[in-house]
């Protein structure tokens, strides 16, 4: 094969993989330890990417869980997982696939992992993130987008 035929060779790799942040938060301790409710979990999940330079691009998931009783935060737990992912040769239409399925679905069981551990950690049950379908999370924002707005009566 020639050099020019790999030059145009499409190329999905990955860089890194790292946590860009995370946090803990046990605002009442150590009072909120002796709760016996069964505390209410909210969890918010993003992701962003970014190009970094050419054919090099960051992806982050970050993951929020919050325990509440009533009006009281037992526990705040915030993970920002990241990659860096060297992507050549891919049609311009692909990229926001990749960008906000592929990369997410590879960096998840690792925030996943830190979510559980830090709330560990505090001394809480492990918080077990059920898997996420980022491809339909993707479609579903698309559709969203697409959307017109809604338009004021006056």
């Amino acid at each position: 094969m020639s050099q020019n035929g790999l030059a145009n060779t499409p190329m999905f790799s990955i860089e890194k993989i790292y946590l860009q942040d995370s946090s803990l938060e046990i605002p009442l301790a150590p009072k909120v330890f002796l709760e016996r409710e069964t505390p209410q979990i909210e969890i918010q999940l993003t992701n962003d990417s970014q190009s970094i330079e050419e054919g090099l691009y960051q992806c982050t998931v970050t993951v929020t869980v919050t325990a509440k009783i009533t009006d009281k935060t037992l526990f705040l737990v915030e993970a920002k997982q990241a990659g860096i992912f060297r992507i050549l040769n891919i049609p311009a239409e692909d990229m926001p696939i990749l960008m906000n399925v592929t990369c997410p679905n590879i960096l998840f069981p690792y925030v996943r992992e830190v979510v559980s551990d830090l709330s560990t950690r505090a001394g809480f049950p492990p918080v077990i993130l059920n898997p996420v379908n980022f491809e339909v999370l993707y479609h579903q924002q698309a559709q969203q987008n697409a959307m017109p707005a809604p338009s004021t009566v006056q």
